[in-house]
């Protein structure tokens, strides 16, 4: 008797766009998996335990877990991984025979294509837009990997976010209001870890009218449909290095692949798919 197909799916709010079931499917079609991967829209937060539970009921075996719910599903979990009780954020779960395990691959994840360019980028001064659980793992991330003179973290809510971040133990962050940015001309490394420039919008986290950008940076968007996003064009025109939110997609699904499966992921295949997706579009 042929088992069940083993579900795996993407909790988040409004994600149809994402192209997470593509990189799965399309990994687990190559290994000859018999797993599936869906997308689980949830519009109402309160919702979240009561999703989980379910998941837990009939057997799901685990997902990825984006914004805005990365912190939420926390309190329903039953444990958790080094790297996501660290940072109080998961964007997988696991099901352990019943058991929900909350890991964060996005710390790799992020980390991995900056790791060439360590040598330039420790002891340096690098910024963060955003306050969520994907700026947390941009954090956590660079203070393990690079060693960073200072972190400068804009967001919209200094005060609710220091208030937020007071137990983190990070003494080498300064929290600033994103609508005073002028000192990230200062810092080796830009990150957007906010949705700010997703496929329908037309924004960027930081006014690009000012010019604060140069060809001494690295500018990372995690923000990955579309490619090439506002801030990322003003990036390249004003020569800096610039990472598509593409590669801390395919280095956090990789990750989390394993925890599911077992098994590497066919990466080079996988990207070569997905980008021949996003080019067909």
């Amino acid at each position: 008797m042929k088992k069940a197909t083993k579900i795996l799916g993407l909790i988040g709010h409004a994600v149809d766009y994402s192209y997470s079931p593509l990189i799965h499917n399309r990994a687990c079609m190559l290994l000859g998996l018999d797993y599936h991967y869906t997308i689980f829209n949830i519009a109402d937060p309160c919702m979240i335990g009561d999703a989980l539970r379910g998941a837990r009921a009939l057997g799901l075996a685990g997902f990825n877990v984006t914004i805005p719910y990365k912190k939420t599903v926390v309190p329903f979990l039953d444990d958790l991984s080094g790297e996501a009780s660290s940072i109080q954020a998961v964007n997988t779960i696991v099901n352990e025979g019943g058991k929900l395990i909350g890991h964060n691959t996005d710390i790799a994840g992020f980390a991995a294509p900056l790791l060439p360019s360590r040598e330039s980028i420790t002891g340096k001064t690098l910024s963060i837009f955003g306050g969520g659980g994907a700026a947390l793992a941009a954090i956590e991330a660079f203070n393990r990997f690079f060693a960073p003179k200072e972190i400068l973290l804009f967001v919209r809510d200094p005060e609710k976010t220091r208030t937020l971040l007071m137990k983190s133990g990070h003494n080498n962050l300064t929290i600033l209001h994103s609508g005073n940015p002028e000192k990230v001309s200062e810092c080796r490394v830009v990150v957007n870890a906010t949705p700010i420039g997703t496929r329908g919008s037309n924004g960027s986290p930081l006014p690009l009218e000012q010019k604060l950008l140069h060809s001494g940076q690295i500018v990372y968007d995690m923000v990955y449909n579309p490619l090439d996003t506002p801030l990322l064009r003003a990036a390249k025109q004003a020569g800096a290095t610039t990472i598509s939110g593409i590669e801390m997609l395919v280095g956090q699904a990789e990750r989390s692949f394993s925890l599911w499966t077992g098994m590497q992921m066919p990466t080079a295949a996988v990207k070569e798919a997905l980008l021949q997706e996003i080019q067909q579009q």
